[in-house]
C-alpha cells in the first residue's frame, strides 16, 4: 500500500498524514468515505450469526431510565420485534466469519496488524444505542445502513451512572453532533466520549483496535518465557548448602530472593526469547477461532491466509497463529510478503526452499492457509 496516496475513505488525507494529524489525537468525520457501501451482511444474516456459539454477541435495550444487557447466542424468538424501539444487537468479530466484513476491515491495514482487532456490526431499531460512554481504543464508525446521530466530546468527568449493567457516563456534555448516513465514517481516538442513537432502523460497522494492557501483556509474556524450555530441559533447582540455622524462620532468605531474580533476568537475557514470546502472543488466535484441517494440499495455484489467521514478523522470526519460526534469506523475503499481502502467487511458492514449502504445506493442511 502507498501510504502517501490520498484516500477517499480518509477525506483526501493519505494514511501517513492521517496518522500524524488524527491518530490518538483528534476526531475526523468523513462524509461519503465509502460511497455506495452495502452492509457486509443483511439483517437476517447478522441475526443468524448471533445464534452461533462461536460468535460473541450482546443485546442492549433502553426503556426510559432502565437498561437491559444480555449476552448471546440468541435465538431470534428471544429478541424483540424489529419495529420495537430502543434496542440494539451487537455482534463482535464479524470479520472472522464474513468475507465482506474481512475485506472492509482490510482497508485499514495501514495500521499495523498487531493493533488491528476486529469489525463489529451493531444493528439498532429506532432510538437504539448503548448510551454515552468511553472506549480505551481507537475506533472507526462506518454507517452502512440507515442513519445514526452521534454526539461526541472530551470527558473531564469520567464518573459513571451507578447501578447500571453498562458503563454509561454520568455527566456527558457533547461538543459536536452529526447525523451519519450510509457511506459516512467517524474516527474517534481513545477516551473521547460518544453517544450514537439510531434514527429509524440502522446498521453501523465499528473497526476497533487491540490495546494490550501492561499488566496483561507482562503476565502472558512471563508465562510464555517460563514455558519456552519445554519438558526436555532439566529444571534449575535452588540449592543452599551454606544456609545457616535461623532464629527467624518466617523471613525469606536473601539467597532465595537472588535466585528468583536471576531466574527472571536469565529468561529476559536469552537471545530472541522476549521477541519470540511477544510475536507468539500477538498472533495467538482468539478463543472462539478454530480451523478446519484439509487432506489435499497443493501450492500450484498459490496460497492466501485464511481470514482468521494472524501472521506477523520481526527481524529474525515469522509468527503465525501463536507459533514462531526462524527464517532468513529468500524464504524470509517471501514469507514476509505473505504476511504483508496475505497471499503468495504460484511462482513465489515455487521459489521457496524445499523446507519452507513443507512448512507452508503444513499450514495449508491445518487450515491456516487457503488456495485462492
Amino acid at each position: 500500500m502507498n501510504i502517501t496516496e490520498p484516500l477517499v475513505m480518509l477525506g483526501g488525507l493519505s494514511p501517513e498524514r492521517f496518522m500524524k494529524r488524527h491518530w490518538q489525537k483528534k476526531p475526523l468525520l468523513v462524509r461519503q468515505a465509502f460511497p455506495g457501501i452495502e452492509p457486509p451482511q443483511s439483517r437476517a444474516q447478522l441475526f443468524a450469526l448471533a445464534e452461533s456459539d462461536d460468535v460473541e454477541s450482546r443485546f442492549v435495550r433502553q426503556q426510559q431510565a432502565a437498561w437491559t444487557v444480555r449476552y448471546g447466542p440468541f435465538a431470534r424468538r428471544s429478541l424483540p420485534a424489529f419495529g420495537t424501539p430502543g434496542w440494539t444487537l451487537l455482534v463482535q468479530g464479524v470479520d472472522l466469519h464474513v468475507p465482506a466484513a474481512h475485506s472492509l476491515m482490510s482497508r485499514f491495514r495501514w495500521v499495523p496488524d498487531a493493533r488491528l482487532d476486529d469489525l463489529m456490526i451493531s444493528w439498532a431499531s429506532d432510538g437504539g444505542g448503548v448510551g454515552p460512554h468511553l472506549d480505551s481504543y481507537d475506533v472507526f464508525l462506518i454507517q452502512v445502513h440507515g442513519r445514526r446521530r452521534w454526539r461526541i466530546g472530551r470527558v473531564p468527568d469520567t464518573a459513571l451512572v451507578e447501578g447500571l449493567p453498562l458503563k454509561i457516563l454520568r455527566h456527558f456534555e457533547p461538543e459536536q453532533e452529526w447525523l451519519l448516513e450510509p457511506g459516512d465514517m467517524l474516527y474517534l481516538p481513545p477516551r473521547w466520549g460518544h453517544d450514537g442513537v439510531a434514527e429509524g432502523e440502522c446498521m453501523t460497522c465499528s473497526v476497533g483496535f487491540r490495546v494490550p494492557s501492561a499488566e496483561g501483556l507482562s503476565v502472558d509474556l512471563f508465562q510464555r518465557l517460563a514455558d519456552a524450555d519445554g519438558d526436555d530441559v532439566p529444571p534449575r533447582l535452588y540449592r543452599d548448602p551454606a544456609q545457616p540455622a535461623v532464629e527467624t524462620p518466617g523471613q525469606v532468605p536473601a539467597s532465595l530472593v537472588a535466585f528468583a531474580r536471576q531466574a527472571v533476568q536469565r529468561r529476559l537475557q536469552e537471545p530472541d526469547a522476549f521477541e519470540r514470546a511477544l510475536g507468539e502472543a500477538l498472533t495467538e488466535p482468539k478463543p472462539r477461532v478454530w480451523f478446519a484441517a484439509r487432506d489435499a494440499v497443493d501450492l500450484a495455484s498459490g496460497v492466501a491466509l485464511d481470514r482468521r489467521t494472524r501472521m506477523m514478523y520481526d527481524d529474525r522470526h515469522l509468527f503465525i497463529n501463536g507459533e514462531a519460526f526462524r527464517i532468513g534469506g529468500r524464504d524470509a523475503r517471501l514469507l514476509r510478503r505473505l504476511a504483508d499481502a496475505r497471499a503468495l502467487g504460484a511462482d513465489e511458492c515455487t521459489a521457496l526452499s524445499g523446507e519452507a514449502q513443507a512448512v507452508v504445506k503444513q499450514w495449508l493442511a491445518s487450515g491456516w492457509l487457503v488456495s485462492p
